[in-house]
């Protein structure tokens, strides 16, 4: 039998009492919204509505009483004040991209921002204004007309708000910082349906709350994103076979200690796949894969890159430059539409020899090729902002750890599950208490507080005040406290 995928606990007085409750304020709120919605009000019976539900993790096939498709920020306002009146569940929907599940319910009401996507840029304040629903891949091809980058993700199709408002890591985390390091101000409707801006000058106990904290405070309808020039960088791939694992690591981790801002080295443990990129004598086998890129002057990669690549196979390396709107993309066939993600999370201060055994023995056992083990350095850029200037979580531990499970059916949910929560409690005394909201599976909300730690009561307080009812409840949620 598949292993069920749960969903976090709504506020209370969310809850529809029964189906038939749910499915009379779900009509209540057609009706509402009918005569002031400019955008698509879609139910369950229309056509488009079956597409319209469906969001990236297949684990999450949940069928919303009615989907709101906004196309403007007053669509998104009447959205939020009638559903905040009915008392009616609602989920928040930008790319559709949640991990946990959270951009759609069963019989409530789904917020769809798909149709705001809007970019604009501006090259010579190097500022982008971006609506919410935009898509990772909408705002790099708009930035790149003008040779700028947003640091952001690793996969196109991802959303952007979602990505941004939980931090955001991806290749240029350690030259540029974290995405939500790079917002200048944030513009959302908070759950009174109130148009507020947060930035520094303006709110700013929001705008601390909105670099990390997730969407429990609004539905942010733009951003005002900083910008970086770059165009182009130098990428270098390579496969470890399983005799060399160990030597590669301990080799990633004394390395990084010390690299430039402009080297980004990742490490995934994992099956190879039978791919023809991939050395005959490596398919099926256990490796680790190095994927570094150079964000510097490219004369200087070969001499950055010669540390790892040494110890991978000598035919699967492969160096080259390559635009960042293809760096952006690579990614994007190995995490598609409607397969099956499951993940666990962590940090660690220092990967010793103990840990490196887990690694290996978790190595030993994984399911499948799609699933891997995914290892990353932060520090850098990101690790130079002050712990408290942001809701983000600690950033004084480098490593990041993702086991990231990838399948396709449902027939092997309990295996893929399994196997993640199996390796996540032999490393869980290794790791430093902390976990980054955005690799969070739809049951850790006990993890929340973990997530924010020493932040924790200062986030309570700040949802008590822009969200006193929980409206915002489908997210890794942030409960405001009781009087």
């Amino acid at each position: 039998m598949p292993v069920s995928f749960p969903f976090p606990m709504p506020s209370q007085n969310s809850l529809p009492q029964n189906h038939r409750e749910q499915a009379g304020q779900c009509r209540e709120t057609y009706s509402a919204l009918r005569g002031q919605f400019n955008g698509d009000l879609l139910r369950v019976s229309d056509p488009g509505y079956e597409e319209a539900r469906t969001i990236w993790n297949g684990m999450v096939a949940r069928r919303p009483g009615l989907i709101a498709r906004c196309i403007d920020v007053i669509d998104v306002q009447n959205a939020v004040r009638i559903a905040n009146d009915m008392g009616i569940l609602t989920a928040i929907r930008c790319g559709g991209h949640s991990l946990a599940g959270f951009s759609t319910c069963d019989g409530g009401l789904v917020i769809d921002l798909s149709k705001m996507r809007d970019v604009s840029v501006d090259p010579d304040t190097r500022r982008a204004r971006v609506a919410g629903g935009c898509l990772l891949g909408s705002i790099d091809t708009a930035t790149q007309k003008a040779g700028l980058v947003f640091p952001s993700g690793v996969v196109s199709h991802t959303g952007a708000s979602g990505l941004i408002l939980g931090g955001g890591t991806g290749w240029l985390t350690r030259r540029f910082g974290l995405s939500c390091d790079n917002v200048a101000a944030f513009t959302l409707v908070t759950a009174d349906g109130a148009v507020v801006r947060a930035s520094s000058e303006e709110n700013p106990d929001l705008f601390w709350g909105l670099r990390g904290g997730g969407g429990n405070f609004g539905i942010v309808t733009e951003f005002d994103l900083k910008l970086h020039p770059l165009k182009s960088v130098v990428l270098a791939e390579g496969l470890t076979a399983q005799e060399n694992i160990r030597k590669l690591l301990e080799r990633w981790r004394d390395f990084m200690a010390n690299a430039p801002f402009d080297l980004k080295w990742n490490v995934n443990l994992r099956i190879a796949p039978h791919a023809k990129s991939v050395p005959v004598q490596l398919r099926g086998q256990p490796v680790a894969g190095s994927s570094l890129i150079w964000t510097g002057a490219p004369e200087m990669a070969e001499q950055q890159f010669q540390s790892a690549l040494l110890l991978c196979d000598r035919d699967s390396v492969r160096s080259q430059t390559v635009s960042y709107l293809d760096l952006q993309t690579m990614a994007d066939s190995d995490f598609p539409h409607g397969r099956r993600y499951y993940t666990k999370s962590g940090y660690l201060n220092y990967l010793d020899d103990a840990t490196i055994d887990r690694f290996l023995d978790g190595l030993s056992t994984i399911p499948s090729s799609e699933t891997q083990i995914e290892l990353a350095y932060l520090g850098g850029a990101a690790g130079e902002i002050v712990a408290d200037e942001t809701a983000f979580g600690d950033r004084s531990a480098p490593f990041i750890i993702n086991l990231l499970a990838n399948w396709q059916d449902a027939s092997g949910d309990a295996l893929h599950i399994s196997w993640a929560r199996s390796v996540f409690e032999k490393l869980r005394p290794a790791m430093k208490p902390g976990v980054y909201v955005n690799f969070m599976s739809g049951d850790e909300q006990d993890r929340v507080p973990e997530a924010y730690r020493q932040r924790w009561d200062r986030m309570v307080a700040l949802k008590a005040h822009y969200d006193p009812g929980n409206f915002f409840c489908l997210n890794q949620n942030v409960r405001p406290r009781k009087n």
